[in-house]
């Protein structure tokens, strides 16, 4: 089941980019009645049409139904073959208009060749079609799903709801521990019930805090490195350690160790949602953090979905109180279906999210949560893409809102600009459209601002990319890395070479005729830029 949601979640959001290329005036006017006949691309735009109708269907369709997730699966490789091959023809032709160069050898594809590859690929996404009615699929329209309109406090940090007991708990344990050298106190708790919110509360009550002169913040990840967490926790000496999952017992001996010796009253807050994380400590304390009553919920999710605000009627509620029940205590839960719902007043999209099949999607397969899922399921088609392209990033990261965006432009995720709009102001709309929904939240630091996603969330995102995502973290430090790199990755669109020993850029970089942003910040051995940068006619 897990597969399928993938697959499903994947392929109409990705019929999208190959329809958008194909109707690109760019496109058109370089390609369509020059290098492909022009009935051969309306051929193709119509067959992937009538499939992606069929998509939406199979997208509801596929939980416990091998054959339907199997159609999606050949769906969505018949469309990553057909934006390729369209993608060569229009670099192709790209570089036959603007630079007299000779072509890279995996572009030097003959005209018949390329137009019968694409042939072959309109008639498997035909052959797909032909099969609805065997698989029971229906077309269901575009446009079916409702608007969306981002709430202008999109980022303003909510009320911390139906926690007073266990403020006061803790704050016992805080004061308890006040004559002990080296105290750990472990909140622990599911994923999204609100151990972090409420670790952040105490972190930040400045009545409370009084005499912890030193303290900080650490986010810990799953692969706990005692060197590097070490090192983190030095800087503040008082710490919280956020998300911890690491229960072995060696590990964490030689991470208290050093600690064991510091001011007396000193305390390593740490939120986990393993009972098992942190009881080698001498003093250690563990407070299990219960789901929140259905009443405080509906309080979170009514105070998101701005219910009293827009005069809810009492039908409304009813539903909502419903959809709270199978939020399970989860605070994120009721938080972000709340947002989901907050321009919408009508009681059958209300009814549409308490019905969905996706609260039967089993928790012990995954660490997907429901209502996550399904606020996921109702984002339109290029804001899926551009979270799910989350997955890339390691969980904890602290990501930039423009670096992020230009990446988005690089992997040709957003929407196609309207008139005067350039592809940057896309960008920014859909990055705020993901952040009014609670996708990610801005944090302010020291310094600056940042955003960061909850690991529910990229927990998600990382479920939803499956096979078709990669994270390369290796830097480039020598000539012969640059590898290899400019000749395998001829569509690239982006690289960042900041802060890396590169000396000088090879000739071939300037074969990436796709590339839209080269980074070279804090390059300080670079010497030179090679000779052919003027054919980086996208850059």
């Amino acid at each position: 089941m897990a597969e399928a949601l993938v697959i499903g979640a994947l392929v109409s959001g990705f019929a999208n980019v190959v329809l958008d290329r194909l109707i690109s005036s760019e496109f058109v006017n370089l390609v369509v009645g020059k290098k492909l006949d022009r009935k051969l691309v309306e051929r193709l735009k119509t067959a992937i049409l009538a499939a992606k109708a069929l998509a939406a269907d199979a997208e509801q369709k596929q939980f416990g139904h091998e054959l339907v997730r199997e159609w999606l699966d050949n769906l969505k490789d018949a469309l990553y073959t057909a934006d390729d091959l369209l993608d060569r023809v229009f670099i192709k032709a790209q570089i036959r208009s603007k630079v007299r160069t000779r072509l890279p050898h995996f572009l030097d594809l003959s005209g018949r060749k390329m137009v019968t590859k694409i042939e072959e690929v309109v008639e498997r996404i035909e052959d797909l079609e032909k099969r609805k009615d065997t698989l029971g699929l229906k077309e269901i329209p575009a446009g079916s799903s409702s608007s969306w309109r981002s709430p202008s406090t999109s980022l303003v940090k909510g009320n911390v709801y139906g926690r007073d007991g266990d403020q006061q708990a803790l704050i016992k344990m805080l004061h308890d521990n006040n004559d002990h050298k080296l105290s750990v106190i472990s909140i622990v708790g599911m994923g999204g019930v609100g151990k972090t919110t409420l670790a952040q509360w105490l972190y930040n009550n400045e009545d409370l805090m009084k005499g912890f002169d030193l303290k900080a913040w650490i986010c810990v990840s799953e692969n706990f490195d005692v060197v590097e967490t070490t090192k983190n926790v030095i800087k503040g000496i008082n710490a919280v350690l956020d998300d911890v999952w690491s229960n072995d017992g060696e590990k964490w001996s030689s991470f208290i160790t050093p600690f064991q010796y510091g001011k007396k009253g000193s305390i390593i807050l740490l939120t986990t949602r393993k009972e098992n994380v942190g009881p080698i400590a001498p003093n250690y304390n563990a407070y299990f953090l219960e789901g929140l009553s259905d009443d405080y919920c509906w309080s979170i999710f009514a105070d998101n979905v701005s219910f009293l605000e827009s005069n809810g009627s009492s039908e409304l509620e009813g539903i909502g109180r419903k959809i709270v029940k199978k939020c399970d205590g989860l605070p994120l839960a009721a938080e972000t279906l709340g947002r989901l719902l907050r321009s919408k007043h009508d009681v059958k999209e209300w009814n549409k999210i308490l019905l969905s099949d996706i609260w039967e999607f089993p928790m012990t397969d995954s660490k997907v949560v429901p209502a996550l899922l399904i606020s996921y399921y109702h984002l339109p088609a290029h804001l899926k893409r551009c979270f799910v392209y989350f997955s890339l990033y390691p969980k904890d990261y602290q990501f930039d809102k423009d670096e992020l965006i230009l990446l988005w432009m690089a992997e040709d995720l957003l929407r196609p600009p309207k008139r005067r709009e350039t592809l940057e102001e896309v960008g920014c709309e859909c990055f705020d459209d993901l952040a009014s929904r609670l996708f990610f939240k801005q944090v302010e630091g020291d310094d600056e601002k940042y955003f960061v996603m909850h690991d529910l969330m990229h927990d998600l995102a990382s479920f939803l990319a499956g096979e078709f995502y990669c994270r390369l973290s290796e830097e480039l430090d020598e000539k012969e890395e640059m590898r290899i790199l400019t000749r395998k990755l001829i569509q690239l669109r982006y690289l960042d070479l900041s802060r890396t020993a590169v000396k000088i850029l090879p000739e071939s970089l300037c074969k990436l005729y796709d590339l839209q942003t080269l980074k070279l910040e804090d390059c300080s051995e670079l010497t030179m830029l090679p000779d052919g940068m003027c054919n980086l006619v996208n850059l």
